[in-house]
């Protein structure tokens, strides 16, 4: 198994990634970091890795399943918790006049105090850029303030985010394969309640069936 993954080294990509292939039995050095989930989807459909992760709060999601439809298949999904996830700022700063986070954490807390949000392309990105003095404050791993623990102040413990994650394949499963659910037929009482909710009444008179005919 050689999987691809979301750089840079130290995100949680990077984690979850290693976790998989942990469970799998196989090397740490199976993993290969791209810098775009364009570049390691490409490196998946060409053949040069076999498997690829991607979190599913991730902004690029749905452009992937998009673009690489009928070419990259989901072969497995399971749900994992990030890296302890935390809101820092610096020491020096009173009061921050900006936040920096990657998009998916915009609704972690309540950032309505902060006058700009400025958004990174990873978390590791936010804690770069806390510890180099570019971002006010930001929300990224908790453990970035043990880097600079005179320098960055924690302001609100998040905890790790469980999310959704789907690995990738380039050969499609089995229409058999337990995590197809589209193949399970309904019970008769489910196709009953179905057929209920097809034909319910209009206000004006008509049924759900008449204004689809009417509208074509």
């Amino acid at each position: 198994m050689q999987i691809a993954t979301l750089g840079p080294s130290g995100n949680n990509h990077e984690l979850i990634a290693l976790r998989y292939l942990a469970k799998h039995g196989q090397p740490s050095t199976n993993l290969h970091l791209f810098e775009q989930f364009e570049e390691a989807f490409e490196a998946l459909v060409e053949g040069r890795v076999s498997h690829l992760l991607q979190c599913t709060a991730h902004f690029a999601h749905s452009d992937c399943v998009g673009r690489y439809m009928h070419r990259a298949y989901p072969v497995d999904v399971f749900i994992a918790g990030s890296k302890p996830l935390a809101l820092v700022a610096q020491r020096s700063i009173a009061t921050p006049r900006h936040v920096a986070i990657q998009p998916a954490t915009r609704h972690y807390t309540d950032l309505s105090s902060f006058g700009d949000i400025i958004e990174a392309p990873t978390t590791v990105a936010v804690a770069e850029g806390l510890l180099a003095g570019t971002f006010e404050a930001g929300i990224c791993a908790e453990e970035v303030i043990n880097q600079a623990p005179e320098q960055l102040k924690l302001v609100q413990s998040l905890g790790p985010a469980l999310d959704t994650w789907v690995v990738y394949a380039t050969t499609q499963l089995p229409a058999t394969s337990p995590l197809f659910l589209n193949h399970a037929p309904l019970n008769e009482k489910d196709n009953s309640g179905t057929r209920h909710h097809e034909h319910y009444a209009k206000p004006n008179g008509f049924t759900c069936d008449d204004t689809k005919r009417n509208s074509r």
